[in-house]
Parts: C-alpha cells; sequence; structure tokens
C-alpha cells in the first residue's frame, strides 16, 4: 500500500516537537517525538480487540489516528493511560481515533489490568509482537501518529501527559494534518 507524500505539515511537526524536547530549566521532557522515516513503507495494521473485533488502519482512513503501543508491565506506560483515555474522549468529536496496542500479554493479563486501570480505549492486542516490530516499536510506551490519509507522521517514544501543554500540542498539531 502506498500513500502520496506527506504535506508540510509533517516538517512543523517535527520543528515543534524540536522545541519540545529542548530543557526547560533542569527538566527535561520524558518524550521524545521522531519523524516517520520518509523511506519506510507504511507496515499493515490488522488486529482484533479483546471482545474479538478486527480492527484496521485502513478501516479508519479520513480520521487522524493515535497507536499507542504498550504492555502491563510498563510503569511509564501504566502511568500514561488515565490521560490518553480522558485526551481520546477529548477530541472524540474532532474525529481523533485512539487505538491501544497490547504488547505480547496475554487475555487475562489485560483484562487484569483493565480491572485496575479502567479504559474506554480499545485494546488491539499483538500477540506475538510482530505488529509492534513492523512498525518499530522497541520502547514502550510508543505512540505512532497517523495523518487522515494513513500515513505515520510521527514516533513519540515514551510517557506522555496527554492532558498537559505538550500532549495538547502534539494532538492538536495531528488534527492539522
Amino acid at each position: 500500500m502506498t500513500f502520496a507524500k506527506p504535506i508540510d505539515r509533517r516538517v512543523a511537526l517535527c520543528a515543534m516537537a524540536g522545541a519540545m524536547l529542548l530543557p526547560s530549566g533542569a527538566a527535561r521532557a520524558s518524550f521524545e517525538l521522531l519523524p516517520w522515516p520518509s523511506s519506510r513503507a507504511v507496515p499493515p495494521l490488522l488486529l482484533t480487540d479483546l471482545d474479538g473485533r478486527p480492527w484496521s488502519l485502513q478501516g479508519l482512513r479520513g480520521r487522524p489516528v493515535m497507536l499507542n503501543f504498550w504492555a502491563s508491565w510498563c510503569e511509564p506506560c501504566r502511568a500514561e493511560m488515565p490521560s490518553l483515555d480522558l485526551m481520546a474522549l477529548k477530541y472524540e468529536r474532532d474525529g481523533l481515533a485512539v487505538l491501544t496496542v497490547n504488547f505480547k500479554d496475554g487475555v487475562q493479563t489485560v483484562r487484569r489490568f483493565l480491572d485496575a486501570v479502567p479504559l474506554s480505549l480499545p485494546v488491539l492486542m499483538d500477540r506475538d509482537g510482530a505488529v509492534a516490530k513492523a512498525w518499530g516499536v522497541n520502547v514502550f510506551p510508543t505512540t505512532l501518529l497517523v495523518s487522515r490519509r494513513g500515513a505515520p507522521v510521527g514516533i513519540v517514544r515514551g510517557e506522555v501527559e496527554w492532558n498537559g501543554a505538550d500532549g495538547r500540542r502534539l494532538i492538536e498539531s495531528l488534527l492539522a494534518v
């Protein structure tokens, strides 16, 4: 599957990210934003959620999408989930689709996690880690930002406070692409 070349807003997204990564006083950002490599093809996303419903990136075409890769053993993932869930609800009316992709945990482990940290977001199961590998995910959490055209525009590695200033800038930049 091929996509048209990303529009100039991708450059703006990356420039904005660079400014967010600079140290502010003694504090440093807990995440980094990288551009999607222009030479890299867009891998497929075909997974089922906990209820067995199939999900595909193609089925979300026309909507900006966030793919949040996480694992139950990942403390930053667990810390990030409540703000991710609240942010998704806030931007739902803008068409934003937020999918969480669990990395290699079993269904029972994920269900126990959700008992402790309830989410309204779909939880897709990457049972063997093949989807994470195809998308180049090797740090958790990692969130892929995908434009309405289905083209990845950014890779967010690390924990984000999605309801904070950095999270809002990332989301609003994605919505503008």
